[in-house]
């Protein structure tokens, strides 16, 4: 059953369009990585789908149910929001607030999702923690547990291990997929092409030239693909030089 569905879409700002004619679909339970190169108009394009601005042209549709407001986000990092002087348990907390309406206060049941959230995440020890005493691993694991709480059934997850070291790279990948794993979509915009081919099931490769959307196994038997891939492979090879 999709969740998502973009039809002939393009994004950019101020009427300046960067991707058109965008066409993809994400069902239940897939895991879709965005790819392209750096300024290629990724960030915007999950802005647009996020609703945090609008569409040049075309739309995006929310089926089975879903709402803007049951869609996780975990955003890029400024510095000035790693440097944010609230608890561990507050930001987590935070995630809920899309669904409150007028009620100021979190409910029972919410606190008891947002602790299980952070167990999920392995972050209960740091919960009273300040986050901007954290490491940046741990406040990724912080945010994801956040966007957890928004929804689980979407999550967007925007550059998840932008700036951190391999070791913890590759245990953020192991959560994501194991969240993917336990039946959560997972849409993730990524520079890492060897990770987007371990994971994805699904591909989204834009530039302002041309947009391929396929399987993994279609995109690594495409141009766009077959680049990447050689692109990756070279980059292998320079690192055990």
């Amino acid at each position: 059953m999709s969740y998502m569905i973009a039809r002939n879409l393009s994004v950019g700002y101020e009427g300046q369009e960067v991707l058109a004619n965008i066409n993809f679909e994400v069902n239940k339970g897939e895991y879709l990585c965005i790819v392209g190169e750096n300024g290629s108009g990724k960030s915007t394009l999950m802005r647009t789908i996020l609703g945090l601005q609008p569409a040049i042209s075309g739309e995006v549709m929310f089926m089975d149910g879903l709402k803007k407001n049951e869609v996780g986000y975990l955003p890029q990092q400024t510095m000035i929001q790693r440097d944010f002087p609230a608890s561990v348990e507050e930001i987590v907390r935070s995630g809920f607030q899309g669904q409150m309406g007028w009620r100021p206060f979190y409910s029972k049941e919410q606190k008891q999702k947002a602790l299980e959230n952070m167990e999920r995440m392995h972050i209960v020890n740091l919960a009273k923690r300040c986050y901007r005493e954290l490491s940046g691993g741990q406040q990724q694991r912080v945010l994801l547990a956040r966007a957890l709480c928004a929804s689980q059934k979407v999550l967007l997850l925007d550059e998840p291990v932008s700036g951190l070291d391999p070791n913890v790279t590759a245990d953020m990948y192991d959560l994501i997929a194991s969240l993917n794993r336990d039946g959560i979509t997972i849409i993730m915009i990524s520079h890492d092409i060897g990770a987007t081919i371990r994971y994805a099931t699904h591909i989204l490769h834009v530039d302002n030239r041309h947009t391929f959307f396929g399987t993994k196994e279609e995109y690594l038997k495409s141009p766009e693909g077959f680049i990447a891939a050689h692109e990756q492979e070279l980059e292998c090879e320079g690192g055990r030089k």
